[in-house]
């Protein structure tokens, strides 16, 4: 999906946020701003959001030579998620629909995106895991994605945020003990990006422990097809179903044509306008039936 209007202000307002977190020279800074515009003026149709993010933070880091960024922040809603991972597992074995409330606490975990926010308010987060019961799954895709894992030999189930990769794993136990056939392979970031997560996050929440977990090559906040390694490609390639968490995955898959189911959040804008929802109300929908309700009135 090429990045819209909406995505250019957010990209040009995210890189002078960051930029002023090192740096108060402003002299400096419209140096830095005129190169993000610059990137920006030169993005080619195909150019996405998250990859045109990858280039300002990839700028960033050649900059201030920064590293992982959000290490501490990572570490930190790991920690916060582990902590709840007990009691979520209670409320989903208590419910009617195991599945459907994994698949609740997986949406609500997409929550935690320091990329499309500036900053995770934990109350808030703690808020919207207390009313997960009332967040909405369409009852004909649910039943639809259902029929899949009852025939799917393999899972690709992309990862977005760390934090979130616990809620993930979760979901991922569930569907594992209903359908313990089922081979379920993990793609994670390549590289730092934002809170994004990666191999060193899926290992530091055990997800490594229950399922085959992938780097994919790059540091771009999203999954360009183009962009990743083989391994992912072919992992993608070969699955009968594919979990897609997040905004960003979804603005770099959405129009391929795969068989995805896509999870998140509404967090920012462009995308309550595009379901029609508020923000931090879910979308849990497949790739064929995108269309049927982005932009509906």
């Amino acid at each position: 999906m090429d990045a819209g209007l909406e995505c250019i202000y957010c990209i040009v307002r995210k890189a002078d946020s960051l930029f002023s977190k090192y740096e108060a020279d402003k002299d400096k800074k419209l140096k830095f701003m005129k190169e993000v515009f610059k990137v920006v003026s030169m993005s080619e149709k195909g150019d996405t959001s998250p990859y045109l993010n990858s280039k300002i933070i990839e700028m960033l880091n050649n900059e201030f030579n920064l590293g992982d960024t959000y290490y501490e922040v990572k570490k930190e809603y790991n920690a916060l998620a582990i902590s709840m991972e007990e009691e979520i597992l209670g409320f989903i074995y208590d419910s009617e629909d195991k599945l459907l409330t994994a698949l609740k606490y997986a949406m609500i975990g997409n929550f935690i995106d320091f990329g499309a926010m500036d900053k995770v308010d934990i109350d808030e987060l703690r808020k919207l895991i207390k009313d997960v019961p009332q967040q909405l799954i369409d009852a004909e895709e649910y039943e639809g994605f259902v029929e899949k894992l009852k025939n799917a030999g393999q899972i690709a189930y992309i990862i977005d945020n760390a934090g979130e990769i616990v809620f993930d794993k979760i979901f991922i136990k569930i569907i594992k003990e209903i359908y313990p056939n089922i081979i379920i392979n993990v793609i994670v970031r390549g590289d730092p990006v934002y809170n994004d997560a990666t191999i060193i996050d899926a290992k530091e929440v055990g997800l490594c422990n229950i399922a085959n977990v992938v780097e994919n090559g790059t540091a771009i906040p999203g999954t360009q097809l183009n962009k990743i390694n083989m391994k992912s490609k072919e992992i993608i390639d070969d699955a009968d179903l594919i979990i897609s968490k997040g905004q960003g995955n979804f603005e770099t898959l959405f129009g391929c044509g795969k068989n995805i189911y896509y999870i998140f959040l509404c967090k920012c804008d462009l995308f309550t306008k595009r379901f029609n929802i508020e923000k931090f109300k879910g979308v849990f929908v497949s790739e064929k039936n995108v269309k049927n309700i982005m932009y509906s009135k």
